[in-house]
């Protein structure tokens, strides 16, 4: 069975980018874990209540296929956080899918996963991950390798499909 863990902010993610594909990757059997800055209750922007399974320091990218970064203002405060960054480049490094929608393709920008990687974003955040070496595409959705990035929550469907394709192909 195939294990994901999608990072969420503790107040103010965007629920559809995080419910979405949760419900997309659940329906096709996969193990879906909810990991934010700390344990309990993270509320979504649009009253989206979801409880934490794991802190991100505890997570050990190894045990999962997928890394997923969800999006909204909250995710801000992933931007210069060490452990997401950590994640990001671990994810990479174990060529695991890395998938990040709305403003986070910006955490994977800043922690160099994005580097002369195709990608998408947020418009308010396009400069961002183009500083950092990304090569901005203007599309909803794209995909380069093993990483995902997607425009905002109108995508949230496309995102979750996009990852659970990623998910079953062979390595």
């Amino acid at each position: 069975m195939k294990k994901v863990v999608i990072i969420i902010a503790k107040n103010s993610f965007r629920d559809e980018e995080y419910l979405v594909p949760k419900e997309i990757l659940q329906n096709a059997g996969v193990e879906v874990v909810t990991a934010s800055s700390s344990i309990g209750v993270a509320y979504g922007k649009l009253g989206a209540v979801v409880n934490v399974d794991i802190i991100l320091r505890d997570i050990d990218v190894k045990k999962f296929d997928a890394v997923i970064f969800v999006g909204g203002g909250g995710a801000t405060s992933y931007f210069d956080d060490k452990q997401a960054h950590r994640i990001a480049v671990e994810s990479v490094n174990n060529k695991k899918v890395l998938a990040a929608i709305c403003v986070a393709p910006v955490i994977l920008a800043r922690a160099g996963a994005l580097k002369g990687k195709k990608a998408t974003v947020f418009s308010s955040e396009i400069k961002e991950i183009e500083k950092y070496g990304a090569v901005y595409t203007n599309k909803n959705i794209e995909r380069d390798g093993f990483i995902i990035t997607a425009s905002g929550p109108s995508a949230a469907r496309d995102f979750g499909e996009k990852i659970l394709l990623a998910l079953n192909e062979e390595k």
